[in-house]
């Protein structure tokens, strides 16, 4: 039996990307795993096929994030499938790529309402379904450490999952439940598709180890947190960059 055996975990965003691998490796760990998807249903049913064929158990659900009363929505179609929750991934979000005077008004609002306000309002009316003893992840990012002023509006909602990760585990650690922040940095994702050979070679090279992550690298960390051998760490935040401009 795995490590996970008996929990339910759920995946934000988990169809795709780092997502998809961290809802694939606790599938593996024995997890009942939730993949909630906001508009790709080929890749979630993709994803819950793969768990499925290692052996694992898995359902998929969809609702769109950073719209007007998502959170209820999100927890209704959950609660379709499962009653109650042991282990909670926030890993849905959206990129904005501008530098500071370059930022648009409505895409500023719209990376909030997606990356900080919607994990918010997830966690808050999750609590109810999450048993004690359980945990929260929330992804956080590299950008946090690293200042990269074309990721400003991204990079300063990844400092807000930070700050409400360390609250939380002070806030709920009467309940056991544990709220940690995994921060990688450049993975292996769709989003790389099309980057030339010699950006990716530079991109690598960020890296202590001269190489660009895979979604595995994070998920495995992922999986550790969620365990029970990580019980006694909380409020932490985990850099997962491998080791990323260390030497500057």
């Amino acid at each position: 039996m795995g490590a996970l055996a008996g929990k339910t975990a759920l995946v934000t965003g988990g169809s795709r990307g780092i997502g998809r691998g961290i809802a694939e490796r606790l599938g593996r760990d024995g997890a009942r795993v939730a993949v909630h998807y906001g508009s790709n249903e080929t890749a979630a049913k993709e994803t819950v096929a793969a768990i499925e064929a290692a052996g694992g158990s898995a359902f998929a659900f969809g609702t769109e994030l950073g719209v007007p009363g998502d959170a209820e929505a999100f927890w209704t179609e959950f609660d379709r499938h499962a009653d109650g929750l042991d282990i909670l991934v926030n890993n849905a979000g959206i990129g904005l790529y501008s530098q500071v005077g370059e930022v648009q008004e409505a895409d500023y609002d719209r990376v909030f309402a997606v990356n900080v306000k919607a994990p918010f309002f997830i966690i808050q009316k999750g609590l109810a379904r999450l048993r004690d003893g359980g945990r929260i992840i929330n992804i956080s990012s590299g950008v946090t450490r690293i200042a990269f002023p074309i990721t400003i509006g991204y990079s300063m909602t990844k400092g807000a999952l930070n700050v409400l990760t360390h609250t939380l585990a002070q806030d709920l650690g009467p309940r056991g439940i544990t709220v940690n922040a995994v921060a990688p940095g450049i993975i292996e994702t769709e989003m790389m598709d099309g980057i030339p050979e010699k950006q990716r070679a530079e991109m690598a090279g960020y890296s202590a180890f001269d190489r660009i992550g895979q979604p595995a690298d994070v998920a495995d960390i992922v999986a550790f947190v969620a365990s029970d051998d990580a019980r006694w760490i909380t409020g932490q935040y985990i850099d997962a960059t491998g080791g990323s401009v260390l030497g500057v």
